[in-house]
């Protein structure tokens, strides 16, 4: 059976076998439930940016900015490499690491964050990349996303990371309803709003998924919704 008709035969049994949900926390839980099947692991195994530590995924997330995930990947051995921890990295000539991460783009910034970040580690936070969000954002280059990225793909802690697939597919599913359409857009409001409606435990991946899905499916222009296996229930199902 092709992919297509495997895809249309899932929503069909979707749509003979559960009802419509009518409030933004029983599509979310169909979310949770649906995304878990068409994109399966834990929010480190989703990940992916490649990284052996937190303070490697907490550069890597930081030169994720306006970048793509592989071209990161491409970047950070050489980075890796040559400054292998936060105190080395927190010492490191700007203009070498510039020369490292320059095809990342916005490369002065992002050199300037990641020197800050490694500062901020080494000498405030003992070498030691911190688990609480509180403490993460007062990090150079480091908001509520990269700390929640951090916080769950790295320690397995809750946090929902919220970008722009988050906020356009959350939107489009009604999980945000209570919300004000301008709020819709706030990064900070959406987190706090899907935090009501996933169990903590869950929401590091249940981001992931959601981004894996904005991604492939429910792109921001023609979203793929004959495609879409969370179609027999969302609201902007064309």
């Amino acid at each position: 059976m092709s992919t297509t008709s495997s895809t249309r035969t899932n929503l069909t049994r979707y749509r003979d076998l559960v009802a419509k949900p009518r409030t933004a926390k029983g599509r979310a839980k169909l979310t949770v439930e649906r995304l878990a099947e068409r994109y399966p692991g834990t929010a480190t195994e989703l990940c992916a940016l490649d990284h052996k530590d937190p303070f490697q995924l907490l550069a890597a997330t930081i030169l994720s900015a306006q970048c793509t995930d592989a071209r990161v990947n491409m970047v950070t051995p050489v980075l890796f490499a040559s400054y292998p921890d936060p105190p080395a990295l927190a010492a490191a000539n700007p203009e070498d690491v510039e020369e490292i991460i320059r095809s990342t783009g916005f490369f002065r910034s992002k050199t300037k964050s990641l020197i800050g970040m490694a500062t901020a580690v080494a000498e405030r936070f003992g070498g030691e990349v911190p688990t609480a969000l509180e403490d993460l954002v007062t990090i150079p280059g480091v908001g509520r996303k990269t700390g929640n990225v951090v916080r769950s793909v790295a320690f397995g802690l809750p946090g929902l990371p919220v970008d722009t697939h988050v906020l356009r597919v959350s939107e489009r599913l009604g999980l945000t309803e209570a919300l004000t359409p301008p709020e819709r857009r706030d990064a900070v409001k959406v987190e706090h709003e899907l935090n009501s409606l996933v169990r903590p435990a869950e929401r590091g991946a249940f981001s992931l998924r959601v981004i894996l899905h904005g991604r492939e499916t429910c792109i921001a222009r023609n979203p793929r919704c004959a495609a879409c296996p969370l179609a027999d229930f969302c609201p902007s199902v064309r």
